[in-house]
């Protein structure tokens, strides 16, 4: 691969969108964080921390932040958006018209869209539809890339070039970036793997056993294959890195944020406290109801995702959804083969 420098622009300063933005610095890119608010663009600046999101990580001297959105994106040759999917349609907006023809823009942003139900890239190409997009998705916690600890992720687009680019970005000794073809089903499957990081992270409360997690996880798989093969996905990129790889991660580790919300209503919490002591996004919680209910309108069988939904929003009681999720219909092992319904 070549190394050519790039003037990086990354949207959104949390803990994924300030991980992003070291890795591009550390490579010698000219990088930009657009982050809302003055006293943290002005902590990472002057001493090299993100105190809010990413406290006691060094942050590289490379990485500039400013709460001015014109000036991070003037002259970007790459934007990576990881802003909350909640205000992703509002940052579009703003930023419109300072992003140039055929800049390359890649989400990073793990949600759905509730109008329409859409993904970021759809968003991304209804509103910019002068610009290149793709989606960076993986089992990637932001804690452990700023530790430069060995992590994969895909790159996904129709388009090579874009693939191609983003991997001589973001490649480097501790950084294995994967390409794919599949925008939608990668997309989706860091969208959906949020609602079972919430169920794992409320069944490690309850002190279920290694037998039951190991159910989960696997039967949460089954369930995003499933969506993805009715929404005209390829349930195949769910056995990759952006689907049982993101899974895996984010509903065995405390690092996840979903995780830690499911594991904070398992302790008794309500949704509203489990979200408020987090003091983050998790996108699951939001993706839980819309994808219940599209569920619901299509007819897809996902009792897990329906029955999160029950217990986050009816406040039906825990010992219910589990009783009727082990009284449920029986299904195969495994639906598909060579990517058909078995």
């Amino acid at each position: 691969m070549t190394h050519a420098t790039e003037v990086a622009a990354v949207l959104g300063g949390g803990s994924f969108g300030t991980a992003i933005a070291t890795i591009l610095a550390q490579k010698g890119h000219a990088t930009r964080l657009w982050v809302r608010d003055p006293e943290t663009a002005a902590a990472i600046n002057n001493d090299r921390e993100n105190p809010r999101y990413l406290p006691g990580a060094e942050l590289p001297e490379g990485v500039l932040a400013s709460e001015d959105l014109s000036e991070v994106l003037r002259g970007a040759t790459l934007v990576f958006m990881a802003v909350p999917s909640k205000a992703f349609v509002e940052v579009l907006s703003q930023a419109r018209d300072d992003v140039a023809e055929g800049t390359i823009v890649v989400s990073c942003t793990k949600g759905i869209h509730a109008d329409g139900f859409l993904l970021m890239s759809q968003l991304l190409q209804r509103e910019w539809p002068h610009t290149r997009v793709g989606v960076l998705s993986g089992p990637n916690l932001a804690k452990e890339i700023v530790e430069r600890k060995f992590t994969g992720t895909v790159i996904a687009s129709p388009d090579p070039t874009v693939c191609q680019r983003i991997q001589e970005a973001l490649s480097c000794e501790y950084f294995r970036v994967y390409d794919s073809q599949d925008m939608f089903g990668v997309e989706l499957g860091g969208a959906l793997k949020n609602i079972y990081a919430i169920a794992t992270g409320m069944a490690a409360a309850l002190g279920v056993g290694d037998n039951t997690r190991g159910l989960l996880i696997t039967r949460s798989l089954a369930e995003m294959s499933r969506f993805a093969a009715h929404l005209g996905g390829s349930p195949m990129t769910f056995l990759g890195l952006a689907g049982v790889g993101d899974l895996i991660v984010t509903c065995s580790s405390s690092l996840s944020r979903n995780y830690q919300v499911g594991y904070l209503i398992g302790q008794g919490k309500t949704v509203e406290e489990a979200v408020a002591s987090l003091g983050q996004t998790a996108e699951g919680v939001n993706t839980i109801r819309l994808v219940a209910e599209r569920a619901r309108e299509m007819d897809i069988y996902m009792p897990l995702a329906s029955g999160l939904y029950d217990i986050l929003f009816n406040q039906r009681p825990l010992h219910k959804v589990i009783d009727a999720l082990m009284r449920g219909e029986h299904n195969h092992d495994v639906e598909f083969v060579h990517g058909t319904v078995s």
